[in-house]
């Protein structure tokens, strides 16, 4: 298959397999939307949905976030991992959104990447999740798979990204990028990874993934 045609049959795999695309961490606007994706950053989305909750309770908006104290914060999202580095940036961020853009989460790719402990990911995530922007979000799962798949290689998440916005329609970029991750979770993980399952990349996947998964099963 050439990448045109490998992509076409991915992205009609998906989106049979995955109809409807549920965002994984739970929220009510692009505000807690957008402290639940910093929170997620070298943490589990599950985590994460423990511990929102406990956090959204006493402030689920800049204005409320901001009377809680830096290690206030810290202590509630300590489950979350790197809790000295995200508290300082969802109390940063906090009072700039108060300070600047009247309590709301801008809706730039530019102005969100300014904000405190907000990288390119994360304000991708925003843009397409809470404002319907067409981005490409590359997690572990994206990455990983566009490797497998013969369609990037692999060398960081910026090349991913630049690979899979060239490769799959601009229209479909939101709808993938969550099919994807799904797709990984369920069928293409890193550990425990079962080739019989994953039906994608038994069938359009990269030679020498193929080569080296069938070498350590043979073991």
């Amino acid at each position: 298959m050439t990448k045109k045609e490998r992509a076409l049959f991915i992205i009609n795999a998906l989106k049979e397999l995955y109809p409807e695309n549920p965002i994984p961490l739970d929220h009510k606007d692009p505000y807690t939307l957008l402290v639940a994706v910093l929170l997620s950053a070298q943490c589990t989305d599950v985590r994460v949905n423990q511990i929102t909750p406990i956090l959204f309770a006493k402030a689920d908006n800049p204005h409320d976030m901001v009377k809680l104290s830096v290690d206030e914060i810290k202590e509630i999202i300590r489950p979350c991992g790197l809790s000295p580095m995200k508290s300082k940036g969802i109390h940063g961020l906090s009072q700039i959104l108060i300070e600047k853009y009247n309590g709301e989460v801008p809706q730039s790719f530019e102005a969100l990447e300014s904000l405190p402990a907000v990288g390119h990911k994360t304000a991708s995530v925003v843009m397409s999740q809470a404002f319907g922007v067409p981005a490409f979000p590359v997690d572990t799962h994206i990455h990983r798979l566009m490797y497998r798949w013969g369609l990037s290689d692999g060398k960081n998440v910026v090349q991913t990204e630049k690979d899979a916005k060239a490769i799959f329609p601009k229209e479909l970029w939101n709808d993938l990028h969550l099919q994807i991750i799904w797709y990984g979770r369920e069928y293409s993980p890193a550990r425990g990874w079962d080739l019989e399952k994953d039906v994608i990349t038994r069938s359009i996947g990269r030679k020498k993934v193929l080569d080296e998964y069938y070498k350590k099963t043979s073991r």
